[in-house]
């Protein structure tokens, strides 16, 4: 059954449209199940009827004229009930109809099986005999199967057509959506423009040759091409990024040297393989084993060897560069977005990013927001391959992604970009003044921070300190562990750039989707794995390192907070300081004279909430990082665009974890912070300052609006609004009640971009 369902899905995936897809596949599920008739019925979605698309058995005319209610018929009542429906004689049932068109009045046998996708009925898949039996459970379950296998091929056929602005029956389709994740804040309207892979790897031929040295020749000028564009890309975005997110550039120099694939491509080349061959054979081995990997930062770089492997062998097939003009307003779309693609298209004219794969810890995500780029990863049912000179609406709020957009979006949208420039404009003149509630209430609002680039940013905007330093990305740009001297030089910058504001610097926190390549992490569920103070507690020497390296850069500044991340018990901390106060005496016995910096506690798994009162007595303050304990009380990767929409930090089990820790910090009498993301949702933001958190901290970008907010509504008010939300159940209408209270308030403005 496994290589019939393979041959008939392949098949299916290779048809050049909906029509022939749905043509093969009546054809060859009818000829693997032996029946007399096989048809597909897809629901229309504008007039919500079943029409009959495809058929083997029944009279072809009927083919998009016999059409049923969602409420009419056998097939109706399959996609009523989400199940397949299995009957001995289909005349008899209730909720047979008969329609002569078709000329099933032959057929008594009927077993029906809905084509779902995402949770949508798209249609349902039928077979029919003329003999009066019961389909058995094996038939029953290769449909089942084959619906299942064929529901996606069928989304992606449909949306192939609707990009074009047809629906599968003809009729013009516009503001077609596709979900995705968000990868950088923002909205943009554009011409799409496709990067395809230069070269295709997979379509090299064996060819053996005699003359190896000629081959290691043409491979070696083929690299140094390589490396040259690498080196004028790297040189071409310098006035953008800062020199830590341009090291980016630098993992793909690495790849290209000796030591890397170099050798391994001579040694193929020695054996009497032509250079083509032997890139195909040791990019597909590396490719292979990145994509087995479980860590997701490691199963990224495969995409980065692929790019590299295609970027050679173009130069190898002489195909050279081809210049491609790039309209004013260029959104970039692609498979597997890189960094190098970035680099490709002028800065005044990229305006926003998609990609089909990938997610939002990528390098492309943290350079889309370093350099402002609206962009959503992720968008797995994207036809990308269709979509080159059409116009997108990328909106990166909401991982949203829109093709042949009608009028009205159209407008809706650039409504948001203008309200957004007025806003940020008007939002700039609270730069100076403090964020303090009219009934004198203060909050002090941090960032987060991880790349030099984000000081100048955070200062403009009036940021009142870091609440999280990411100290992992030096450590993530590099290809070894940054010494102790490198380490405090880039400590030294942060904490000067923004004394005597105070700067909280996170242990390095590695594991999960941050993986260093010179340090991996293999396992089944890195999420639940060896990752952040687990890492650094089992090797002493990396926390001992950087711990001096912290306190030695912040001699004669005094600004510095140490904050210790994913911990799960008192004994982890008690475990932590004791490394912390070592570093402490050493670096007194070396002679730097500093005082030792308060120390926080990172709440972000569930275990942690419940040990929040024993917790808050070991340290100084307590700070809630909402991504990750979002994810870890709902179980929901937020990085996986198939379950995102259940990732909500206003979910009512993760407003019970915050008032917990808020109570916690209370009693104890120290403070409370929060530097998730949902710190830098304006509407959240109302609800942590009534729970009590004392301090926030956002990206950058969010502050202004943070700010405006809680500088109109009085405390009082914010806990009213709690009151009101807290004793709801569902995470949506949180949301939607909070969002209507406030615009009722006449403080809707700075919530339309809110997530």
């Amino acid at each position: 059954m496994l290589a019939t369902l393979r041959r008939i899905v392949q098949e299916v995936n290779s048809a050049r449209d909906l029509t022939s897809a749905l043509d093969i596949i009546v054809q060859r599920v009818r000829g693997a199940m032996g029946t007399e008739v096989c048809s597909v019925y897809l629901l229309d979605p504008d007039s919500t009827r079943y029409v009959l698309m495809a058929t083997e058995g029944l009279n072809k005319g009927a083919v998009g004229v016999v059409s049923l209610g969602t409420n009419e018929g056998l097939i109706g009542y399959v996609g009523a009930r989400e199940e397949p429906v299995n009957l001995e004689d289909a005349a008899s049932h209730p909720r047979f109809r008969y329609f002569a068109e078709t000329g099933e009045e032959r057929y008594a046998s009927f077993l029906g099986v809905p084509i779902i996708h995402h949770r949508r009925v798209m249609g349902v898949l039928v077979v029919q005999q003329k003999e009066r039996r019961q389909f058995d459970e094996g038939e029953e379950a290769f449909l089942v199967t084959m619906s299942a296998q064929l529901a996606g091929v069928i989304a992606h056929a449909e949306a192939t057509g609707s990009i074009r602005g047809l629906g599968w029956g003809g009729e013009v389709v516009q503001d077609t959506r596709f979900d995705a994740v968000p990868g950088a804040p923002g909205v943009a309207i554009g011409q799409a423009v496709v990067i395809l892979p230069p070269a295709d790897l997979k379509a090299v031929p064996d060819k053996t040759v005699t003359d190896v040295e000629a081959e290691m020749d043409l491979f070696r000028e083929a690299v140094a091409a390589v490396r040259s564009d690498m080196q004028a890309l790297s040189v071409k975005l310098s006035p953008q990024l800062r020199p830590e997110e341009l090291a980016l550039f630098d993992v793909y120099q690495m790849m290209l040297d000796d030591a890397a694939l170099g050798n391994e491509v001579r040694e193929v080349i020695n054996r009497g393989q032509w250079a083509q061959g032997a890139l195909r054979d040791v990019v597909t081995a590396h490719v292979t084993r990145f994509e087995l990997m479980d860590d997701p930062y490691l199963r990224e770089r495969a995409s980065d060897v692929k790019d590299l492997g295609r970027r050679i062998l173009a130069y190898l097939q002489e195909a050279g560069r081809q210049e491609r003009v790039f309209p004013d307003q260029t959104i970039l779309v692609s498979e597997e977005l890189s960094p190098v693609m970035l680099g490709e298209v002028p800065k005044e004219k990229l305006v926003g990013l998609v990609s089909v794969l990938g997610s939002g810890s990528s390098h492309v995500a943290i350079l889309a927001r370093a350099m402002g780029v609206p962009t959503v990863m992720g968008a797995l049912d994207l036809p990308y391959t269709r979509m080159d000179g059409l116009e997108l609406i990328v909106d990166g709020n909401h991982g949203e992604v829109y093709c042949n957009p009608s009028a009205e979006l159209r407008r809706q949208y650039n409504e948001l970009i203008h309200e957004e420039r007025e806003l940020v404009q008007g939002l700039e003149q609270l730069r100076d003044v403090p964020c303090v509630t009219p009934d004198g209430h203060r909050m002090p609002l941090l960032v987060n921070t991880g790349l030099l680039a984000d000081v100048a940013r955070s200062l403009d905007r009036g940021a009142e300190g870091v609440g999280l330093y990411r100290t992992e990305v030096p450590f993530m740009i590099q290809d070894r562990f940054p010494s102790e001297k490198e380490q405090q030089a880039t400590y030294r910058e942060q904490l000067e750039a923004f004394h005597p504001l105070p700067v909280t610097m996170r242990t390095l926190d590695i594991g999960g989707d941050k993986a260093l390549t010179y340090f991996p992490i293999k396992e089944d569920n890195p999420f639940l794995g060896w990752r952040g103070i687990r890492v650094t507690l089992d090797h002493p020497e990396i926390f001992l390192v950087q711990t001096r390296a912290m306190l030695k850069a912040s001699q004669g500044l005094n600004n510095l907070r140490i904050m210790l991340p994913m911990i799960s018990s008192p004994f982890e901390v008690e475990e932590a300081q004791h490394l912390i106060h070592r570093a402490y005496s050493e670096v007194l016995d070396e002679g730097v004279d500093v005082p030792m910096p308060p120390v926080g506690v990172m709440i972000e798994v569930p275990a942690a909430v419940y040990q929040a009162r024993e917790l808050i007595q070991l340290v100084d303050f307590l700070s809630v990082g909402t991504n990750d304990l979002t994810q870890y009380l709902l179980a929901v990767d937020r990085n996986n665009p198939r379950v995102a929409d259940l990732y909500h930090s206003m979910h009512p089990a993760v407003l019970q974890a915050l008032t917990l820790v808020a109570a916690a910090c209370r009693e104890a009498g120290k403070p409370m912070s929060v530097c998730g993301e949902m710190a830098g949702d304006p509407a959240a933001a109302v609800l942590l300052m009534a729970m009590g958190c004392d301090v926030l901290s956002m990206n950058a970008t969010n502050l202004p609006r943070v700010k405006w907010l809680l500088r109109q509504i009085t405390l009082s008010d914010a806990k009213a609004l709690l009151d009101e939300v807290v004793e709801l159940d569902n995470p949506h209408l949180v949301q939607a009640t909070l969002h209507l209270a406030l615009r009722n308030m006449g403080l809707g403005k700075v919530l339309s971009q809110a997530r």
